[in-house]
């Protein structure tokens, strides 16, 4: 079966093709498709929704879309739904390393480090059919980078402590297992699954 994937982040579509397998992970790109709808809602739920529907009506085919983010305590939930455009100024975004350096900098002195990984992930049939997941992964912020070379965004600086080990420790196996996004996936493709 070939899924649908409302993304252009090429690490997001290695997750669902390693997640999906052995169904076929296709992304907008892998049809011509420039693909990047604006995300305008306050939650990942609304945001997920965006680009399913979005790209459900450039295709008329079933879309399977995610927003996620990362939800820290001590900043109030931030930086949440911004978690991609994170520190970013005039337009410019950080990169990857820059904005981990600048939210453990905003955590410096704090205690209480607790924070999340959060994914809502959609699976969209029509307009009048669609099925929502919605999961986390519970971590703390540790104090410095370094930690981990796998996985990307926020990885290296979400630590698990029954693991011992940050998201970017983990195996790929490991996180897809645990990971936010790998347990929203896996009620997706029951459902997928169900209706083959």
């Amino acid at each position: 079966m070939k899924i649908l994937v409302a993304t252009g982040n090429q690490h997001k579509a290695e997750e669902f093709a390693r997640i999906f397998a052995p169904d076929t992970i296709v992304t907008p790109s892998d049809l011509g498709i420039n693909f990047d709808p604006e995300e305008t809602e306050s939650t990942f739920f609304g945001n997920a929704l965006i680009k399913a529907r979005t790209l459900n009506e450039l295709t008329k085919l079933p879309v399977i879309a995610d927003d996620s983010g990362l939800c820290v305590d001590a900043l109030n939930g931030e930086p949440g739904v911004h978690s991609a455009r994170f520190g970013s100024t005039n337009g410019q975004e950080l990169g990857s390393t820059e904005r981990n350096a600048l939210l453990i900098s905003r955590l410096k002195g704090e205690k209480a480090r607790g924070a999340r990984f959060i994914c809502n992930m959609v699976l969209y049939l029509s307009k009048d059919r669609f099925i929502s997941a919605q999961e986390t992964l519970e971590g703390e912020i540790v104090t410095h980078l370094g930690a981990g070379s796998g996985g990307f965004g926020y990885d290296p600086i979400l630590f698990l402590p029954e693991f011992g080990k940050t998201v970017a420790e983990l195996s790929p196996e490991d996180k897809d297992c645990v990971s936010h996004r790998g347990k929203a996936a896996k009620i997706i493709k029951n459902i997928l699954n169900s209706l083959k």
